[in-house]
């Protein structure tokens, strides 16, 4: 039986059709046992070599620490006493005593780097992600030499051969320093600074310590002081910020910062205040290589952080002189140059204050800002140079408005500024103000790439009441309904104000369209005596007169400006001029006669002319020719009969009119036309008798005067 029974259990026990294949029997969780294993390992080697480092506190890196930080840094370094390197427990704790890091070749003999004893706890997460965090430094009679060579390509602090990078320390959080010194040194800024550092524990329970720090230096020839304390937080206060109080004096100025840091070196985002005050603004900017206006007496206040590679300075309030400036501005560390970004605000500019904008003595007085003297003479043309040198360090974009101008007799408001440097070509587009309701309308640009400075000048007046711009000047405005408009578009050479006009081409036009004039200006012009006494008995001395037309215009030539032409046309004169002015010596030298249209029985019939200097002009009315024209009068009189006496005095209103056409269009001299279309032959065409130097010898004065007379 039981040999039959076998077979049948043999065949039972056979894979049916259909059935899947048993699986295998294997150990079960192999693989995840292997990797517990191989972490398990890992963890214990971690946990094996942090065990030998806090037991041996690392003190056997010693020689690997001093060879590879060598080898990276491509100096010698060398650790005189103890070393310690281990993680306690989960920073890294470094220590080590008579540390020293020598200084590349190029920076002479001496360590970059040299400390009696450092103690630091740094966090180990930082050095995985690259943030650089000291949670904690002790530094005990430590010196550091930060140096840029003379080209400004390498430093002390950046351990390659590569090009220097900036400055960037690493977070400290809380610091314990003694008899630490710090020098800078930068030739390309001309800054020299030591800076002494010193740890004072605290009393109170807020601050743990305070870190003292003062020093001196020089910047760009100039001595100045510093001083200050970080109030670093105790651990035990939650969310304590280290505090910051710095002064520092020095070129004619006192800076005080306080405020927050996030931690003992962490700048980034700091909450920081500054208070300036000194002699002068430009002096804090020279510092930096920056090169700005002088100013008079100045404060300001402003918010100060930084974010990025920008120095940010918000809610600048403050006053420079007698006026108020605010805004914002920022100073960007850029390569190759500095950027400097500003919008600023005025709300009353007092015109002393302005001078210094354009080369005044920003300690000058009112009186003194706008005459000054060279070789006896006066002169108002400001001489002050362009700071070329200092273009070249700093690229600028600044806006700036006035509202309103202080200024005697200089009805100027609402002046809008923009400002444009790019590497030595500056812009100062648009220059607008307001003008006796008018507007001038400005773009100039200043060329600093060439040698000398090359300057072009586009300026430019809307139609604007003379009315109203006379009485700015103290000229009453009754009586005056005429506008005038005017252009000058120059270029000149040359590194100040006074260079570049003395040395400019180009043309000045200012046009009078139709309107009305005060009579007695009018009449005082041409000496019609006979017209004033008349009008003075009948009392219409403000009568208007009518100006059809009129055109002062100059030709400038190598800085000598001729009238080409002054020519005015009213209802009952025209007004002639001849002459120019100079920008070389500022001196004036033009003659102005009126020519009436209809008869008048006494009429001077000579020139009236304007002499002097810009500062201080001066008017002939009664001129040589004029006495003689009395004498010729006087000797009538006597050879004939009393009424010859008048014929000397007689103006048979012969003068030729005026074709406006040319005349509103600021024609030069030759397109001018009577209104009978023929060419005028009684106008300034542009030329001068002065010599090169801008001086008339006593010849070439009785030459042109004489020119003068033959047009009339």
């Amino acid at each position: 039986m039981a040999d039959r029974d076998s077979p049948i259990k043999a065949a039972d026990s056979a894979p049916r059709p259909g059935d899947s294949p048993a699986k295998p029997t294997r150990a079960l969780g192999t693989p995840l046992a292997s990797i517990i294993a191989v972490v398990a390992t890992i963890l214990g080697l971690i946990v094996l070599a942090w065990t030998i480092l806090f037991v041996t506190k690392g003190r056997f890196l010693k020689p690997t620490f001093e060879k590879i930080v060598a080898g990276q840094t491509h100096r010698d370094v060398k650790v005189a006493g103890d070393f310690q390197l281990y993680f306690a427990p989960f920073n890294v704790k470094f220590l080590a005593e008579g540390l020293t890091v020598s200084n590349p070749e190029w920076a002479g003999r001496g360590n970059f780097f040299s400390a009696k004893k450092i103690d630091s706890r740094i966090s180990t997460w930082s050095l995985i992600t690259g943030n650089r965090r000291i949670n904690w430094l002790g530094l005990e009679n430590g010196h550091v030499d930060l140096q840029w060579d003379e080209q400004g390509r390498r430093n002390t602090w950046t351990f390659s051969e590569e090009k220097g990078e900036p400055l960037d320390l690493p977070i400290i959080r809380r610091a314990l320093v003694q008899g630490t010194m710090i020098r800078y040194v930068d030739p390309r800024m001309q800054i020299a600074a030591g800076i002494r550092i010193h740890t004072v524990e605290a009393q109170d329970t807020k601050f743990a310590s305070s870190i003292r720090f003062d020093g001196n230096g020089t910047a760009r020839g100039t001595r100045f002081t510093l001083s200050g304390a970080l109030l670093t937080p105790n651990a035990t206060v939650s969310g304590g910020e280290n505090q910051l109080q710095l002064h520092v004096a020095g070129v004619r100025t006192d800076i005080d910062v306080s405020g927050t840091l996030p931690g003992a070196t962490e700048i980034e985002g700091a909450d920081l205040h500054i208070d300036a005050r000194g002699q002068n603004l430009a002096d804090v900017f020279a510092v930096a290589g920056i090169a700005v206006p002088d100013t008079r007496n100045y404060r300001l206040r402003s918010a100060m952080t930084k974010h990025g590679d920008e120095w940010r300075f918000t809610g600048m309030r403050g006053r420079f002189g007698a006026s108020d400036l605010a805004g914002k501005f920022t100073v960007a560390l850029r390569e190759p140059r500095l950027l400097l970004t500003a919008d600023l605000s005025t709300r009353v500019l007092d015109i002393v204050d302005a001078g210094p904008f354009i080369g005044y003595s920003p300690q000058a007085s009112a009186a003194g800002a706008v005459v000054t003297r060279a070789a006896g003479t006066p002169r108002i043309l400001p001489d002050a140079p362009l700071r070329v040198e200092a273009l070249k360090n700093f690229d600028a974009k600044v806006d700036w408005t006035v509202r309103t101008v202080r200024a005697d007799k200089l009805p100027v408001s609402n002046i809008t500024l923009g400002l444009d440097l790019d590497n030595r070509l500056l812009k100062l587009s648009p220059l607008n103000f307001s003008l006796a309701r008018g507007t001038v309308n400005s773009d100039i640009t200043i060329n600093a790439r060439r040698e000398p400075v090359f300057t072009e000048y586009d300026i430019r007046l809307s139609p604007t009441p003379m009315g109203v711009l006379l009485a700015g000047f103290g000229v009453e405005e009754s009586g005056t309904t005429g506008t005038l408009k005017a252009r000058v578009q120059m270029t000149g050479a040359g590194n100040s104000v006074r260079d570049s006009l003395a040395n400019s081409n180009g043309r000045i036009a200012v046009i009078l369209p139709k309107g009305s004039f005060w009579t007695r200006n009018i009449q005082l012009s041409e000496l019609d005596i006979g017209t004033f006494i008349q009008k003075m008995f009948e009392k219409k001395l403000k009568e208007p007169v009518q100006i059809n037309c009129g055109l002062i215009g100059f030709s400038v030539r190598n800085g000598i400006a001729a009238a080409d032409p002054i020519l005015i046309d009213t209802d009952k004169n025209v007004m002639l001029g001849r002459g120019g002015f100079s920008f070389k010596n500022e001196t004036l030298d033009l003659a102005f006669r009126a020519d009436s249209k209809k008869f008048s029985l006494f009429a001077g019939q000579s020139p009236v002319g304007i002499g002097g200097y810009f500062a201080r002009p001066s008017i002939d009315v009664i001129s040589p020719e004029l006495l003689g024209r009395a004498g010729a009068g006087l000797g009538l009189g006597l050879v004939a009969s009393p009424f010859a006496a008048v014929i000397a005095f007689v103006d048979v209103g012969d003068a030729k009119a005026a074709d406006c056409g040319p005349v509103l269009a600021g024609a030069s001299a030759r397109a001018q036309r009577t209104d009978k279309g023929k060419p005028r032959d009684d106008v300034g065409k542009g030329t001068t008798a002065k010599s090169e130097d801008g001086k008339r010898s006593n010849d070439e004065r009785k030459k042109q005067r004489k020119k003068f007379l033959g047009i009339f």
